[in-house]
């Protein structure tokens, strides 16, 4: 599985000093500017999002305005944003919120499918937002009429890991299991974090289903075990930089989004730290 060797030796070679001030005082949300400043000069071919279960506990408007301060533009909502039975005139009024925002509504998830009218109801949820992808957990019975959703709407479906305790799709590996010789519509929302927590190496994982690979969960853990838990990007046990270089390498270019699940009471400076740290990172190699 895939570990760093170590924050520091990273951040003496690579001179991404900025993410050690994230959590430092009156000037925490500097990092994100200068990764983001940075990482500007480089080219590469993905976009950095948010995943809004980082911000459970927020309104869509406090979504959104953290999303904008920390510099991500891509968003991917979760029902506590937008309702899976929102009605048509709600789900047009956070669409024209995220647009006001100068933010793109690329998904909606997680989202569980069950039975046929899940499926039914996820696909028109994400047509009406205009969204183009649907992060979800449908369940092995209804993947058939996934697969013929997928070819009617043209909507991706990345399919989300979630680790240790998961009976379904424990990891990226149990996932293609499934999927294989479905539409290549249907692939993978690889969430690093459960990867790792389960034994599965995201760095590896990620290459080996490339072709795959529709969307990303990026986040850190403090243990490469279930008791692992989610810190600040650069303080936990991924190698970060492999895992960005492995998707510079397959020419990733989708949307990778920070799912940052810790102080859901306020999460903006470990998310502010986190994106900084992603940003030097990308800056650098």
């Amino acid at each position: 599985m895939e570990t760093k060797p170590t924050r520091r030796g990273f951040l003496a070679t690579a001179g991404a000093a900025a993410a050690t001030l994230a959590a430092a005082g009156q000037g925490w949300l500097l990092p994100a500017a200068l990764g983001e400043e940075a990482a500007k000069k480089k080219e590469y071919p993905f976009k950095l999002g948010l995943a809004s279960y980082t911000t459970r506990k927020f309104s869509l408007d406090q979504t959104l305005a953290m999303s904008k301060r920390v510099g991500l533009d891509w968003i991917c909502l979760k029902s506590f944003h937008l309702e899976l039975n929102a009605s048509p005139d709600d789900i047009a009024k956070a669409v024209e919120k995220v647009k006001a925002a100068g933010m793109v509504l690329y998904g909606g998830g997680v989202i569980v499918m069950k039975n046929e009218a899940e499926v039914h109801q996820a696909f028109d949820y994400a047509k009406a937002a205009g969204m183009t992808t649907i992060v979800g957990v449908p369940m092995p019975e209804v993947l058939p009429l996934v697969n013929e959703k997928v070819k009617q709407f043209d909507i991706l479906v990345a399919i989300h890991n979630h680790g240790p305790g998961d009976k379904v799709y424990p990891t990226p590996e149990s996932i293609i299991e499934r999927i294989k010789d479905l539409d290549q519509r249907i692939g993978l929302c690889i969430d690093i974090g459960h990867t790792l927590r389960i034994g599965a190496d995201p760095v590896r994982d990620a290459d080996r289903f490339a072709d795959r690979l529709l969307d990303v969960h990026i986040k850190d853990v403090t243990a490469p075990t279930a008791a692992g838990q989610t810190v600040e990007i650069g303080r936990g046990v991924i190698d970060i930089p492999a895992f960005l270089r492995v998707l510079l390498k397959n020419n990733y270019s989708r949307v990778v989004s920070f799912e940052y699940e810790k102080d859901p009471d306020d999460p903006l400076a470990g998310l502010a730290e986190s994106v900084g740290y992603v940003r030097g990172v990308l800056a650098a190699i």
